[in-house]
């Protein structure tokens, strides 16, 4: 005799993998590395600095 399956078990299981295997394509398509969010990071902040330093004061 087969043992029985639930069937909400399954259901839940097989759309965990769908989530955790689309998760992993973005990851890869629209992911960037640490280093890379800080050196985008640290280039804006010295665009911030050299701006306000062009200011002049009133």
């Amino acid at each position: 005799m087969v043992t029985p399956v639930n069937l909400n078990k399954a259901r839940k299981a097989k759309a965990r993998a769908e989530k955790s295997a689309r998760a992993d394509e973005n990851a890869v398509k629209f992911g960037r590395t640490k280093a890379e969010k800080d050196s985008a990071r640290k280039q804006a902040d010295r665009a911030v600095r050299a701006l306000d330093n062009h200011k002049r004061e009133p």
